[in-house]
Formats: structure tokens, sequence, C-alpha cells
């Protein structure tokens, strides 16, 4: 029977709508929902392969799908029935409890969670245990966006909603590169500026990303220098008469002491600073000031900072200096990174904050918590933030760690204090969908969770929109969901005499926690007591949306008693008449200086190191990462480079380099980049442990980007400096290098990586991933033909056996496979060849000692070309490529698979205008037609190519 559920997407804080086919308890299909507000029936590349990530060949091979415990660290784990795991949990939580007391336990979750997972552990750490280390990655994510606005317009409410683009007549994009990090919302700015060609678009970023190559006004800014960039607008605004003085007496404290500390920031200084022209900064600081509307989107450039919240509050005293609030299409619009940030602060699910965004530090809000939830107190003590957390258990403070949907072994800073506190922690229990993770491999004890397509509960996006989650399948095997786990471990805790004894955990279903949750809302400013499953089975609502105070209703806290709900959409614009949740009503400019990042560069580690996210990768890829097709764009983990600081140190394309920090280094290949300045580096965010593999020179496991990123972090939002390092960059000297590709058999490629993956750590520098042949995503759907890449490199040839092995988990052990093998010489090769009627093909490859023939082989293997002819060469070293087999080139659109040089190609035949041209482009190869994620680089290449009668 064929089935529609209507979802929503969980990877970015757009909160697109996704209708899900199902079949048979199977996922079979994704589609954008045309009446979700957030995305009209769009997807991205992400979102649009999500069904494929469902698909039963890849659950079968990634799932954590029955509880399982490690007797050691280190050993296999052995399968646990669900009470016998729960009862060893609690057992283990509260021996610790009794002996060191409850902060010697600590929580750390995820804002891909649920509200309504995030509310019980809430209540579970700080009611019933009686700690507040509860902390989550959204720490990691949107902690400075939270604290600014709270120092600025009194609470962290999001004032702007998506429609502003559409009002907007600029738009100051900063810290974001929205065409990839949020690709939906960036479709909708491309809408915008067609509507209204005088939109001006101004993007602040140290790379010039694709959001940047769109920009009227790009602003490459040094890293870290936001706060001066700020104040220096502000400085000229200041002098040209552009603020809005009447605004500022009638809604706003604070300005006089903020225009004496700006007054310092002056033209040349700030330029100087920042590493900018003087005309462009003025020019910014106009077209803000001076637009009817400007809106700002900002996301990760700001927050992950040792000065994010100074940043966020500078950014949002331009909106107060000039009146840029609280009208459509102009406001200070922080983007959030996961799906589910904004519902983690909404439940209190950070170590600092309380239900309804109350504030932990306040006596009456720990008052009215205790009293909602029937226990004597909440305690006052404030809880480890997620870098303290982690610290915290490396020192031996916390003895047992619970982590719940997130990957820190991957995400956090400082990898090597993160692996010493996962292994000195006494008991680790991760509650996770995905066994293939490195936290996993680290747990003693996993719990498997629902995850997309099976969980039932609410999510809110960035625009402060709560959407439903809806299940279209049955959890597989003995997955449950987060909420009821943690349900299950509590009701255990408190039959062992820990926490209060009252019923806390009454909970029979998502809508049971979601009404209490509803409850603790009344009066604060996200008040959602107008709001109910009911209205939300019949769409999405904003908040604040408060009940009707004549629908009647008591006020004493009972969920059931509520008044009757609202049938409205709630507020989708907030301080329109200006009043602010503030002591006194009025919005207050926050008097902050600039400082420059914690980490400055210096002779030693002379390169500031970036990182950001890929288009069609997310998070630690523990999802996205089971798709060969979504590494079409991106294939392998590098470090991108100016071509200038290449040349100067005698780099070249495809080096192997030493990227070294204070506190790690990972061996990457290099790759020159036009989007990095000078004296910087980047390198994504996505590659750890899972993917990018090694040894160091000191025998430990290479830990991925975030070996090298720093735990320093913003004294107000604790948010870590994620987005720079101070590196070195040192060419390797490894000189024996591995290439092993292949096909391999439906519903394999995945674990054989999981294989492959234990012999990495074998090889000074290693990597494995998938590729893909992939049919266009409007096809049918199906399984995909899945192959897996693997590259290291070493100082000399390794052991035989370590060959053999690979060999033979990539298929090439066959006795029909072509082999050549010079000892002596450090030199092996074996290939495969597939006969399919008077049709060869190669289908698996190893190189091992010299990959020089690397780019005419792969391109003969992923292509699929006619490969009967070139038995012999396949086995030369060296051998020069055949004039027949050009090298493959790079993917640009995903949906459609079509490379770089098919669209330049195409283009070099094309006249008109750009617009013409990529629109002649999209008709001949279908690129940028489905999910448009490819749509800004398709622009950057119709730019870079002339027209046929200007090239002629």
């Amino acid at each position: 029977m064929h089935k529609e559920t209507r979802s929503t997407c969980p990877y970015c804080g757009v909160g697109c709508g996704v209708i899900i086919e199902s079949r048979r308890e199977q996922i079979i299909g994704v589609r954008g929902d045309p009446d979700h507000p957030a995305n009209f029936g769009r997807l991205c590349s992400k979102g649009s392969t999500l069904h494929l990530t469902a698909a039963p060949e890849v659950t079968q091979q990634t799932r954590l799908l029955q509880p399982l415990l490690r007797q050691r660290r280190g050993a296999a784990p052995q399968p646990l029935a669900w009470d016998a795991a729960l009862d060893l949990a609690a057992l283990r939580f509260a021996d610790v409890i009794r002996t060191h007391g409850p902060d010697a336990v600590g929580f750390y979750v995820s804002g891909q969670l649920l509200t309504e997972d995030y509310y019980v552990f809430n209540k579970l750490a700080k009611g019933l245990v009686g700690t507040n280390n509860i902390d989550t990655n959204s720490r990691l994510c949107m902690s400075s966006a939270v604290a600014g606005y709270k120092q600025t317009l009194g609470a962290d409410a999001p004032p702007a909603c998506y429609e502003d683009v559409d009002h907007a007549d600029c738009l100051f994009i900063v810290g974001s590169n929205t065409a990839w990090a949020h690709p939906i919302l960036f479709r909708r700015i491309e809408e915008a500026k067609k509507r209204k060609p005088g939109l001006k678009i101004v993007v602040a970023d140290p790379r010039r990303t694709d959001t940047a190559a769109c920009a009227d006004l790009f602003l490459q800014i040094q890293p870290g220098t936001d706060v001066a960039l700020f104040h220096g607008m502000l400085h000229i605004m200041l002098w040209e008469g552009w603020t809005d003085a009447a605004y500022i007496a009638a809604h706003t404290t604070g300005f006089d002491g903020l225009k004496a500390t700006v007054r310092d920031y002056t033209p040349d200084t700030v330029a100087q600073t920042c590493g900018i022209p003087k005309d462009a900064l003025y020019q910014a600081a106009q077209l803000f000031a001076t637009s009817p509307a400007t809106l700002s989107l900002y996301c990760q450039g700001l927050n992950q900072s040792s000065s994010g919240t100074a940043k966020n509050a500078a950014l949002i005293n331009l909106h107060l200096a000039t009146g840029q609030i609280g009208k459509p299409g102009a406001a200070p619009f922080s983007l959030t990174g996961q799906p589910n940030a904004m519902g983690g602060r909404e439940v209190g699910g950070l170590a600092n904050l309380l239900s309804a965004h109350r504030d932990l530090a306040n006596p009456q809000h720990r008052a009215e918590v205790a009293a909602l939830w029937g226990v004597p107190s909440v305690p006052e003590r404030p809880g480890k933030t997620a870098v303290e957390m982690f610290q915290a258990a490396a020192d031996g403070e916390i003895k047992v760690l619970w982590i719940a949907c997130t990957n820190p072994a991957q995400s956090m800073p400082d990898q090597a204090t993160v692996r010493r506190a996962l292994q000195r922690a006494e008991f680790v229990v991760v509650q996770e969908a995905f066994a293939t993770t490195t936290t996993a491999d680290l747990a003693d004890l996993l719990l498997p969770a629902t995850t997309w397509g099976e969980k039932d509960g609410t999510v809110t996006n960035s625009e402060r929109r709560i959407s439903r989650v809806r299940p279209a399948v049955p959890a597989p095997g003995a997955a449950r969901h987060d909420w009821r786990i943690a349900v299950d471990f509590a009701r255990r805790l408190q039959g062992l005499d820990i926490g209060p004894q009252a019923e806390l955990f009454p909970y029979d279903s998502p809508e049971s926690i979601w009404n209490e949750h509803r409850a603790s809302t009344r009066g604060r400013d996200l008040d959602i007591t107008g709001l109910d499953y009911a209205m939300l089975e019949a769409g999405p609502r904003q908040w604040p949306c408060p009940a009707d105070p004549a629908g009647g209703g008591n006020d004493d806290g009972n969920a059931t008693a509520l008044p009757s709900p609202r049938r409205d959409f709630g507020k989708a614009r907030l301080y329109e008449d200006g009043i602010f949740p503030t002591a006194d009503g009025r919005a207050r400019f926050a008097n902050v200086g600039y400082r420059p990042v914690a980490e400055p560069r210096d002779a030693r580690y002379p390169f500031a190191l970036t990182t950001g996210r890929l288009r069609d990768q997310w998070h630690g890829m523990s999802r996205t990462g089971t798709l060969g097709r979504l590494f079409g764009h991106v294939a392998e983990p590098a470090v991108q480079m100016n071509a200038g600081d290449m040349a100067r140190r005698g780099l070249h394309e495809g080096d192997l380099v030493h990227v070294t920090s204070r506190r790690g280094s990972i061996l990457v290949p290099l790759q020159a980049s036009a989007e990095v300045a000078g004296g910087q580096a980047f390198i994504a965010m996505h590659w750890g442990s899972e993917f990018l593999g090694g040894m160091s020179s000191a025998g430990q496991p290479l830990a991925g980007v975030n070996a090298l990123t720093t735990s320093a972090y913003c004294p107000d939002s604790r948010q870590p400096e994620l987005k720079h390092a101070a590196v070195k960059i040192l060419k390797a000297e490894l000189p024996w290098t591995l290439l092993a590709m292949a096909w391999l058999p439906t519903g394999t490629a995945l674990r054989t990586r999981e294989a492959l993956r234990q012999l990495l750590v074998r090889f000074p520098y290693a990597s494995c991933v998938p590729f893909a042949k992939a049919a266009p995503l409007s096809g049918a759907a199906g399984p995909q033909r899945t192959g897996l890449l693997l590259r290291a490199a070493a100082h000399e040839a390794p052991p035989e056996e370590l060959l053999v092995q690979i060999e033979a988990l990539l298929g090439l052990d066959d006795a029909g496979v072509l082999r050549y093998a010079d000892r002596k010489r450090g030199q092996r090769r074996t290939a495969r060849l597939q006969q399919t009627g008077a049709h060869t093909t190669l289908t698996g490859i190893l190189l091992g000692g010299d990959t020089r023939a690397e780019a005419w082989i792969r391109a003969l293997l992923q292509d699929e070309l006619p490969a009967q002819s070139y038995g012999r060469l396949l086995l030369l070293p060296g051998a020069a490529a055949p004039v027949a087999v050009p090298p493959r080139s790079r993917q640009v659109c995903t949906c459609f698979n079509v490379s770089a040089a098919a669209i330049e190609s195409t283009l070099a035949q094309c006249n008109g205008s750009e617009s013409e041209r990529l629109a002649t482009l999209q008709q001949a190869l279908q690129c940028g037609t489905n999910c448009g994620s490819c749509v800004p680089e398709l622009q950057r290449l119709v730019r870079l190519t002339p027209p046929l009668a200007q090239a002629a």
C-alpha cells in the first residue's frame, strides 16, 4: 500500500517540509511539501536524497538496531536486551550519583533531537538527577546568537521571518555561506533578486564563497574582525548622519556609551584591521543604513568565535542605530545551523537555561520550573557547557556521560581532550541511530534510537516556526524513540531512590510531553499556549502564539486546563511596536569592543585555518556519508590554500601536507582555491576519523579536522572558536602511495568501508570514501551502484598482508584478476575486468607505489568506459593516459550527475546574456532544474565562460 506522510527535513535550520512516500513499511521516495511555508516544495541536494539514506541496503549496513555492551574498552560490543541495558545504565549512574554527587554526571545531547526528546532530557538532568550538567551540540552552533539577542533585544527570539527576504532592499550576509549551508533560503534570495533587481546584496566573509560570488559588494575581511567591521560602519553612519535619532531616543538605551567606543574605529583603522578597501567599508555602511529595509543574515562565522556574543551584539547595534528592525524586510536574522537547535533552547536544554527561555541564574525562574515539575528545587550551581563538560570528564571530575544523537568524537574542538574524556570516563552511554560514528566506537553501552522517517514530535526552525515531525514507517529492529529511552531510564533511576519520588515522567506519547512544555511557556516571550497538536496537524505555526484571553481556563499550570487555542498562525515579525522584552521595554545597545582571535598567527603558525560546510554534506556525515552520489561534488578531504601561498612554499596541487596546530596535526591533500585569501587555509568541518584516517608519529589515530581546532570560547556564550585556528602547513615526505577503487555488490559498500576503516590506522595517511554512478533523482528510485575509493601514503611499502587484506575487502582477490608485483621496488598492481557481452569494463583497481596513472584509470572505472584494449597499461607503473581517456571532470550537479566539463563545453557554444546562457545550459543538461543547489556555481561558470561570439 502506497502511503504519503508529511514531515520535516532533519538537516539545517531552514526546516523544510517534506512528503515521505512509503510502501510496505519502507520509505521509497521524498519530495518537498508545496504547502510548507519554509520551502514551498523545494528541497536541496541533501533533502532530495533523504529517501536513499533510508533504503534497506543503507540501513542494514549502518543502523544501530539493538542495544550493545562492551565488556571492556576496545572490545567488540555484544547484544543486550533492552531491560538489561537500561537496568545496567541506571545502576551505573545511581552508583556514581550516590558516591560522587549528581554533578559527577553529564548529559550531552543534540540539536537534532525533537523538542519532546529535549524536554525529557532536561527534566531528567535538572529535575531528577539534580545536576545542570546537560548541554548540547547547539552550544557549538547557536549559543552566541542566543547571548547576542538577549544582551540587546532582551530575549532569544529571532525577530524576522523568511518572508522578510522578499521585502528587503538590502541583504547583509555575514559569516554565512548561505548558498551551501541554507540552500533553500538562498533560492528565495535568488528569486527576490530577480523580482527586484535593485535589491543590493552585501557579503562579508574571509572566503570568496558561492554566496559571495552573487554579491553586489563583497567584503573579504580578515578572520575574526567582524566587530571592527560593524563598529567602523557605525562610525561612518554617525559621521554621515545616517542613524535614526528618533528611533534611538524612543526605543533604546546605552547609545551614548557605544558612540564613545566607535569614535576610535575610524575608516582608516578599520580598513587596515579588516583588510578591505576604505571605500568598500563606506559603501557597506551606506547601503545598510540608507536602504529602506535592511535584513542581516548571519550564522557560524559570527557564532563560532571567542568573541561570538560581541559579534552578534555589534551587528544588532547597527539595526537599532538605523531603525532597521520591526518592519517588513528589516531585522537581524540569525540562521540556525541544526534542525531543532531552536526547540532545544525553548525547553531549556542547555546548561545555563531552563524551560521556556528561563535563566538558570534567576531564582524566580528556578522556583517557577520547580513548581511546574513538582520538585523541591532546581539546582542553582551552573552546569558544565560542552567544552567544560568534556574537560571535566578528561580531568576525572565527571565520571559518567550520556551522549544522545550527536558525535562529539568528530564535532567537538580539541579532539585530544575529547578522546581523553571518553577514555577516562567510567561509563559512557551513546544513544544513537547510526553504529558508524567514532563516538559509538568509544561507548560502553550503545542504545539504538529512531531517526528521520520514524520519529514523532515537533521541531522549530530559524523563523520560530514549529513543524510536526511524523513517522512514515515503524522503527527498525529494536530501535526506540529518544524520549521513550530517556523516560524509561528516568523511571529506573527513581526506582533506585535517585531524586524526587513524585511522578515526574508520566508521559505516554510525544503529545503528552508537548502539553507540559506548552504550559511552561505561558506569559513568556515564546508563549505557545494558543497552540496544540491539532493545530500543528493542520500546518506549521510561529511563536509567540498565546491563548485567547477570552477563551477561559485557569492559570495553575495544568496542561489540561489551558485556555482555548487561537486559530491563527502566530506572530511572523517581532518588535513592530518598538517594545522589547526588557525591564523598561527598550532595546539595549551593547558597548562591546573588538578583540583579535584567541589564537593569532605567528612565525611558527603562519596560516589562519577556517572551517565550514560542503554543499552536499551534513555535519559528521553519519547520514549523508552513506550515499556515494553526495561525494560527487567534493569527493575527498583536502586543505585549500591560496595559489600564491603554495607557489611561495614550493607546494603543488595534490601534495600531501601536514596541517598542524598547537593541539594536533593531520595529513590531507592540498588543493589550490581562488576562494581562500593569502595567509589563510580552509578544511571542511565534516572530515572526521570516519573518513579520514592515519596514525600520528606518536602512535595515535588521527582525529580529523577537529584535532586542529581550539577549545577557546566566548566568555558570554561559551561557544568555542571553531572558525579559526593558527596552523602551519608543511609538505609530507611519504613517497609510497596507494590508490584502490572498486565497484562493490549492492548492499555491501558501507559495511566494507567500516572494515577498511579499521585498517586505515596502519598508514601515516589514509582516507576512504564512497562514490557512485547514480541515476537522476527524478528517475525511478532504487539501489544505486556504489564503490569505494581508498587513498593512502607511507614512508615505504607496507607489509604485503595489509595489501592482501585491502584487496580481499574490495573483491580484488579473485583468480581472474590481472596482477603485477615488484616487491623490491615497492610496486603492486591489481586490476579486475568484467565482461558483459562484447563490453569489457574495469571494475576494480589497486595501484601501489606509483599512482601517477590515477587520472585516466579513475575515469575508466567510474565512467565505465570500454577497457578491453588497456589491459597491460593498467599494470604499467606511471603509464601515460591514452588519448581516448580524458581525466574525469568534477561533478557540479548532483541531481543529474552533470560535470564541469560538460557545462563548460555547452557554454562555449552559447550566446546571449548571462541569464539567457544559464537558461540554455539548464535546458540542454537539466543541471540546476531539480533542487537548485548547484545554481550559484552554474552562474559562476557562466560568468567565467565568454559567450561564443566574444570567444570567436
